[in-house]
């Protein structure tokens, strides 16, 4: 007979945290996976009326589940998205096709159910959990000096986490802001190095000057902040934003729930990035949604060793990817659960031993 956990999940006690080496210490110390729960998903997907291994990836979905859910029966009764929103003292340089102020109105947007990402949430039957940091306080001009304080990087990631429902099935992280596929490629830059057009796209359509500027500015935080970071926690404070920090407290919070997290885009996965290079076990409940648009996102996952669902052509963000894969998810998770068993079709254990063999 199938079972589920029933344990209560308790919140994660974000105002512990107050610094960095706070979370430094928080992040050795993650839980892992108890791998009895995947063993009886394992001894069932034998069971079922298909070849073993005949559903692909569909089958490492359910595994992954079972493993970060502590249950041999995945679920997809609640899934969240999360968007976090923050505005970058960088769009001064002109990085960007759109002004600072359609971060606030995309939030409203959000708010109103009116985006692409509220749009897949209903279809995928997910909460939304927006999450505005600060818009008119933008982050500083990293070219010169850290975009945040210690104090406001700490306060970003609790954020994040306190954005996490205890009871979500998977966490799908997204976000908006307007220049920070700008900070995204900063970010990949100072933690690898490599050249600034290795990281650097079009982002929202910018056209060739902007592109030079971005460039530029990518070159110039190396620059700053390249001699002077220690772990990815470091990278973020200098040269991520507030919704990027908080993206990486929700995906800190997700682990300590026992909750898988389904990553969405570049951003995303520079937030990602940046706690795989404080702890290079952080990320071990995650899944990448997509390959993004972002040309410097398919160099991240290499360096993260993940390898996207999808690969769609996305470039949007605010999420999109990783709901999109979250259908896939439920689709592996309604046909494990579901299917019969050649048992209960009357074809016996030895029959099919001797088939597949």
């Amino acid at each position: 007979m199938l079972k589920t956990c029933t344990t209560p999940k308790k919140a994660p006690l974000s105002h512990d945290i107050r610094t960095l080496d706070d979370i430094r210490g928080l992040i050795e110390t993650l839980p892992m996976a108890n791998e009895g729960p995947v063993i009886e998903a394992r001894q069932r997907d034998i069971g079922l009326t298909k070849p073993r291994g005949s559903l692909g990836r569909l089958e490492e979905i359910v595994f992954w589940l079972c493993r970060w859910q502590q249950s041999s029966i995945p679920s997809m009764e609640n899934p969240q998205t999360c968007v976090f929103a923050g505005n970058h003292g960088i769009v001064q340089h002109d990085v960007s096709a759109f002004p600072a102020s359609v971060t606030a109105l995309m939030v409203e947007n959000f708010v109103g159910g009116g985006a692409a990402i509220n749009q897949l949430s209903t279809e995928l039957g997910a909460e939304v959990t927006v999450r505005a940091l600060d818009l008119d306080r933008p982050t500083r001009d990293f070219t010169v000096e850290a975009a945040m304080s210690e104090d406001e990087c700490v306060d970003a990631f609790r954020i994040g986490m306190e954005a996490v429902n205890p009871e979500a099935s998977l966490l799908c992280p997204g976000e908006m802001g307007i220049g920070n596929t700008t900070s995204a490629a900063a970010i990949c830059h100072v933690l690898w190095s490599g050249t600034p057009g290795d990281w650097v796209g079009s982002g929202t359509g910018i056209n060739k000057a902007q592109y030079d500027r971005k460039i530029d500015v990518v070159k110039r935080a190396k620059a700053c902040h390249g001699t002077s970071v220690k772990d990815g926690l470091d990278v973020l404070r200098c040269v991520g934003g507030r919704e990027i920090v908080a993206m990486a407290g929700a995906i800190i919070a997700a682990r300590l729930l026992h909750i898988p997290v389904m990553l969405d885009g570049f951003i995303c996965g520079a937030a990602a990035a940046a706690l795989h290079e404080t702890s290079s076990k952080s990320l071990l409940h995650c899944m990448v949604g997509h390959g993004s648009a972002e040309p410097g996102h398919r160099l991240l996952l290499d360096r993260i060793g993940k390898r996207p669902l999808l690969d769609l052509d996305l470039r949007l963000g605010e999420g999109t990817g990783a709901v999109i894969a979250g259908l896939i998810v439920r689709a592996a998770v309604t046909c494990h659960n579901n299917m019969a068993s050649f048992g209960d079709i009357g074809i016996s254990a030895d029959a099919i031993s001797g088939n597949q063999n």
